[in-house]
């Protein structure tokens, strides 16, 4: 017998939550009450997502949008790459966060690597208040960037974490190289655009605000370099050829996004870089 999911059913979950209790304390509950899993689950998160959706619009929030996402429905060991098998290694809720085993070979990371080595100059971030670039005291870091589809290379790898991430290609930006020596680090910040600042609104007419990040490590540092989430305290090791992908569906703090890179203490370190957004990135 099919089972519906009824407006008395949601309003039920919600109250739950607002009770305090956990989602796997209100599955367990439905799924006691005779509730299918699929059912129960689907009906939990649908109802929750929603209501969580217009509490952060009541808020004064900017309203969420769709965002990169790989299918992990059937909590699946690998991910199909087109070209590539991509393991799973950890996934997490809020934030949205995948840890990728094995993206690029280490082929590819030499590759990137040498093919960066000689266009590398200080790092940039995005001026927010004029919507160029600058140096800023945060990042200090050498990087380049390649444009989008410059060489087979590059063309692979853009069409791999399309595939993976279920994004259109056209809508990333170019992947950038970075070079991390012992004592620099990127400061913990938000990848997405703030549009409280001045300079925002010229930047989103090239593809819309930021909604997904993915940071892929091309070698490994002696110590330190780690990728860093202090709001949830997790970091992930800088292991050569993962990566870890998150997303972030509003420029907002509660998507749990704020991260950074951690200082290298000993050797260095490379990572390849690739922000996604709403839109085809001109």
């Amino acid at each position: 017998m099919s089972q519906h999911i009824t407006p008395e059913l949601r309003q039920w979950i919600v109250s739950q939550a607002q009770a305090g209790f956990s989602p796997e304390t209100v599955l367990e509950s439905m799924k006691s009450s005779g509730w299918d899993e699929d059912v129960a689950t689907e009906a939990m998160e649908s109802t929750l997502r929603e209501h969580l959706e217009k509490q952060a619009i009541a808020q004064g929030m900017p309203p969420a949008v769709a965002v990169p996402e790989p299918d992990l429905d059937e909590s699946p060991l690998y991910l199909d790459g087109g070209d590539r098998r991509v393991a799973v290694l950890s996934t997490m809720v809020l934030p949205r966060l995948v840890v990728l085993g094995g993206l690029l070979s280490d082929e590819e990371c030499d590759q990137l690597i040498a093919l960066a080595t000689p266009r590398l100059s200080r790092s940039l971030t995005v001026a927010t208040q004029t919507g160029g670039e600058e140096v800023h005291a945060d990042r200090t870091s050498q990087g380049m960037f390649f444009q989008r589809g410059e060489s087979e290379l590059v063309k692979k790898i853009e069409a791999r974490i399309a595939k993976i991430l279920n994004w259109p290609v056209e809508n990333g930006e170019g992947l950038q190289v970075l070079q991390y020596v012992p004592g620099t680090e990127y400061r913990p910040h938000y990848d997405y655009f703030n549009p409280s600042e001045p300079g925002t609104a010229s930047i989103l007419k090239r593809g819309g605000q930021r909604v997904g990040t993915v940071v892929m490590y091309l070698n490994e540092p002696e110590k330190g370099g780690g990728t860093t989430f202090p709001g949830v305290h997790f970091e992930v090791a800088p292991k050569r050829g993962n990566a870890v992908f998150f997303s972030y569906e509003r420029p907002h703090a509660s998507t749990g996004t704020l991260h950074g890179g951690a200082p290298v203490i000993a050797g260095e370190k490379w990572i390849a870089t690739k922000w996604l957004r709403e839109g085809e990135f001109r």
